[in-house]
């Protein structure tokens, strides 16, 4: 399971952690690692009976960056945020890798935390 079986810090000393690849830079079809299935597949998002994608940033196609889940995070539907005053959308925390490569889906790759956004989506809090 990519939720699961993959440690969240890669590093802890050096505070460089594990993410987990659903969105490969340059595509868009939004992938999410399923709570729903066993072993946490890696499946495209489906909302409203539709398969999701990310729209493009022109001149761009798709995301700019690796985007991906922390693996061992999860935002508590039961929970409001202090900050937020929502509660959690029921996923892994998301990240994204601002560097120059193109991940495959899937890949688990080494991360610098350099900060967090917290972001209200659909009255959910998403960070």
């Amino acid at each position: 399971s990519p939720l699961h079986d993959i440690p969240l810090w890669a590093d802890r000393a050096t505070r460089v952690a594990n993410m987990v690849v659903e969105v490969p830079r340059w595509s868009n079809a939004k992938m999410e690692i399923s709570l729903s299935e066993p072993l946490n597949p890696i499946r495209q998002d489906v909302k409203k009976g539709a398969l999701r994608f990310v729209s493009n940033v022109f001149p761009h196609h798709g995301y700019i960056w690796n985007y991906g889940a922390l693996p061992q995070t999860w935002e508590d539907p039961r929970h409001v945020d202090s900050d937020t005053g929502a509660r959690g959308d029921n996923d892994p925390i998301d990240v994204i890798e601002i560097g120059e490569r193109v991940a495959s889906r899937g890949d688990v790759i080494k991360v610098k935390i350099l900060g967090t956004l917290a972001l209200i989506d659909e009255g959910e809090t998403d960070w």
